[in-house]
């Protein structure tokens, strides 16, 4: 078994998507996110991030670690996670935690604990989905539109409200969003109240996120309608749709299934003090 790492997201991309875009759905988190830093879709950042494969012959197994971040091991085999923690604990000294297949991250988890005398806390649980057959819901009232030019302020502030992993740089990433044309906008006699956003295609898949209500504006079907709509836009491209929910929220569970989509696998995040 050959452990590999690199900082250059270039390279990774080369060495690894013949083996990630067998299933690009599963895959979906890591492809994006190495492709954005490979085409300098996502700029340059002080701290450098930490690209594994896996090598037995041919790639077997990918994880990521971008800066702020814990590590992300994906779909990734339970028996290539204590490997790839080693890999990780000869570059970091400390690290938020880890993310991926519950099997796979709870190895990972254990072996990081280990290494350095730490403890982990399953804190998060999140389900992907995969659109089937699209039913397109609808809303009390209003009607989507793409964002508009004015409005990155407004989407910035709604993204560092409800992601904490977009927070710190939520107005570039959302002048990102407006020049790729991947975010929409519920709007209700000209007011904007909920949006919902896309990654571009990889391999002929986005994934839909975030998706976003403020409070005042919640319980009118506005989230589920803009995301049935922004889904037939990628299903009208030639792209299948795909996104993650957050497994305590039932409510968005059940309204993601209604909309046509069914679950492909669970994953788990675990926190490290």
């Amino acid at each position: 078994m050959d452990v590999r790492v690199t900082t250059d997201a270039q390279a990774f991309e080369q060495t690894v998507f013949p083996f990630l875009q067998q299933d690009p759905v599963l895959h979906t988190i890591i492809m994006s996110n190495v492709h954005e830093r490979a085409n300098g879709s996502i700029k340059a950042q002080d701290e450098a991030s930490y690209f594994v494969s896996v090598h037995v012959g041919e790639v077997v197994g990918v994880a990521m670690r971008t800066p702020g971040r814990g590590v992300y091991l994906g779909a990734l085999r339970e028996d290539l996670a204590a490997p790839i923690a080693d890999a990780y604990a000869d570059l970091l000294p400390e690290l938020a935690g880890v993310a991926g297949d519950r099997p796979a991250a709870a190895r990972f988890a254990e072996r990081w604990c280990e290494l350095r005398d730490s403890q982990a806390t399953e804190s998060k649980g999140t389900r992907l989905h995969k659109l089937g057959t699209l039913t397109e819901l609808s809303a009390d009232s209003g009607t989507p539109r793409i964002m508009h030019a004015d409005e990155v302020d407004l989407v910035a502030s709604w993204a560092g409200d409800g992601f904490a992993e977009i927070a710190a740089g939520s107005r570039g990433w959302a002048e990102r969003r407006f020049r790729e044309g991947t975010m929409w906008i519920w709007d209700v006699d000209g007011e904007p109240v909920s949006m919902v956003g896309y990654h571009l295609p990889i391999f002929g898949v986005c994934r839909i996120g975030p998706v976003y209500t403020p409070p005042e504006h919640r319980r009118h079907g506005y989230a589920g309608a803009l995301t049935s709509h922004v889904s037939a836009e990628i299903l009208a491209q030639g792209n299948q749709a795909c996104l993650y929910t957050d497994l305590a929220n039932p409510t968005s569970n059940k309204i993601y299934h209604e909309a046509g989509y069914r679950s492909v696998a669970d994953f788990v995040d675990y926190d490290f003090s």
